[in-house]
């Protein structure tokens, strides 16, 4: 499976979905400090911070109704190296944190977080499940890729809803 962009290759994809990059907190966070209404309200926010998203000094954001690029600049008062952590440090109080919308759909689901900035997320990230490309296809890649893509999609597409 690749969460990202598809480098051009000998390699045979299969669509499954998209998922985002969402900044969510807990209610109990939000009741405290407000929900930011713009990215730029993020410096008075504490943040807790996923370093596998990349940078942590910096979360993008896209300008509704263009491709416009913003970067600001956020406030980590909690690295982590675990998008379980940084969803239950989230939960916990601790700040707002950036994950990927399949990180947090269970406690989104469950009341446990909301997702702010909704209309400022970056384009989604395609998922694909990638093979190598074979004059011949094995069938029990063949039953896999069937069984699995239709089920990987439907998840992706109630986890969006």
């Amino acid at each position: 499976m690749r969460i990202g962009a598809l480098p051009d290759s000998s390699m045979v994809a299969a669509w499954v979905g998209a998922v985002r990059r969402v900044v969510c907190g807990s209610p109990a966070y939000f009741a405290t400090h407000g929900k930011p209404k713009r990215p730029e309200d993020l410096s008075s926010h504490a943040a807790v911070t996923f370093d596998m998203m990349g940078s942590s000094a910096l979360w993008d954001f896209t300008i509704p109704g263009s491709k416009i690029a913003q970067s600001v600049t956020i406030r980590s008062c909690l690295a982590t190296n675990t998008a379980e952590a940084a969803v239950d440090a989230a939960i916990a109080g601790v700040g707002m944190s950036r994950v990927l919308s399949y990180q947090s759909a269970q406690a989104v689901k469950e009341g446990k977080l909301d997702i702010v900035l909704a209309r400022f997320e970056p384009e989604p990230i395609p998922v694909n499940l990638v093979r190598a490309e074979q004059a011949h296809q094995p069938f029990k890649m063949r039953a896999f890729l069937d069984f699995v893509v239709p089920r990987l999609r439907e998840r992706i597409t109630n986890i969006e809803k």
